[in-house]
């Protein structure tokens, strides 16, 4: 066991300690009034669900064979260095748990991952996050599954591409940026396919562990300061789920920037975030409790699958199924893929060891500025 862990507050100074553990007391309460209030208005705000059909029943749904799953996330992280920046993103696809008679397709976990060296820009974390999510889209596109697990929400990818689009003009010298817009195109492709889900044998599943959202509160009368994936862990029992409810949209209509690509490309660029408007329009909301140690989980669908029976019963049997263990409060191919990304900004000082002394090997003036060049200051990541 680490230090850290056997004694949490050893760094700190003992005044400061003494200050935050005598708010615990009212935070405690506050919380214990939280709870309380939740119980008393359990049953009335499940009877309000049940008399708007908001509330369903995963029995209700046809019964249809365990689906292929796998899971898809991504990580990202710079290194500021000396002499200049160290940047790694990667996107890993890991495939769900399947019974024995079944083929795995991916039996080894895919992935994708840009690796470079960079000068120094404060705008290069946001390039490299973009890059990442484009990784992620074009793995999730690809997978030959059933259902594929995204984590995050299918809004998120709109959000941070065009954050990096506005950027790419002013970091042009970037090697990152050059990348991203090399293959915007293929990116912007593959998150309209999976937006619009229009195979029958496929379907795309975002589950966001951390949402304000509101779309069922809003309609309820709910007091504001419940989201619903927080309440709805308190309504739903086991096996239950929320009818289908249209994506809460902006206050703005979305937009993405596609200036900075080539004038060939943005064209067809264009068509293609138009139909991504038109999908993100059109995504619905379902919340599923498939046991009793699992929290309410928030599910993004296509419209498609939402209002298609079949495919929404292999959606949700997707989950359930991928879920059978208390140990992991999401599905499983997500946590995999997540644990796995999680370890690369870590990973990140023994890359620059590794960068160092190959560099120290062939370097023919005075050895110290290698090491000197590379000292880290900090490191920036994400996921």
């Amino acid at each position: 066991m680490t230090e850290s862990v056997e004694r949490p507050f050893g760094e700190l100074p003992a005044a400061l300690v003494d200050e935050i553990l005598k708010h615990t007391q009212d935070l405690g309460q506050k919380l214990l009034g939280d709870f309380a209030r939740v119980r008393a208005h359990r049953q009335e705000w499940r009877e309000t669900l049940e008399q708007r059909g908001l509330l369903r029943r995963d029995a209700e749904l046809p019964y249809v064979p365990i689906p292929t799953t796998c899971g898809i996330d991504g990580s990202y992280a710079v290194e500021r260095l000396l002499a200049s920046d160290l940047v790694v993103a990667a996107a890993v696809a890991v495939e769900g748990l399947t019974p024995p008679s079944e083929t795995r397709y991916w039996p080894e976990p895919r992935h994708l991952v840009w690796v470079d060296a960079e000068a120094h820009d404060a705008e290069t974390g946001m390039i490299l996050r973009a890059l990442m999510i484009g990784m992620e889209l074009e793995l999730a596109s690809q997978a030959p599954h059933e259902v594929v697990f995204l984590d995050g929400s299918l809004t998120t990818p709109l959000i941070y591409l065009n954050q990096a689009f506005n950027k790419s003009s002013a970091t042009r010298h970037l090697h990152t940026t050059v990348r991203f817009i090399e293959r915007a195109s293929k990116v912007l492709t593959a998150y309209s396919t999976i937006l619009a889900s229009a195979r029958t044998d496929r379907c795309w599943l975002a589950l966001p562990k951390y949402t304000t959202s509101r779309e069922i509160g809003q309609q309820t009368g709910w007091p504001d300061t419940y989201d619903d994936r927080g309440l709805l862990s308190f309504l739903l029992e086991p096996g239950e789920y929320t009818s289908p409810r249209q994506l809460q949209q902006p206050s703005e209509p979305w937009h993405l920037n596609l200036g900075p690509l080539e004038p060939g490309t943005r064209e067809p660029a264009s068509c293609t975030v138009q139909e991504i408007i038109s999908s993100l329009a059109e995504i619905e909301v379902v919340y599923y409790r498939p046991y009793p140690w699992l929290p309410a989980l928030r599910m993004e669908v296509s419209r498609a699958v939402a209002e298609n029976q079949a495919r929404l019963a292999a959606a949700l049997h997707a989950v359930r199924h991928q879920c059978g263990t208390p140990a992991v409060m999401e599905p499983y191919p997500l946590y995999m893929a997540d644990r796995m990304v999680k370890h690369l900004p870590k990973a990140i000082p023994t890359f620059r060891q590794v960068t160092s002394q190959y560099i120290a090997e062939t370097y023919q003036g005075n050895i110290s500025e290698v090491f000197l060049g590379l000292h880290s200051y900090r490191t920036e990541s994400g996921v």
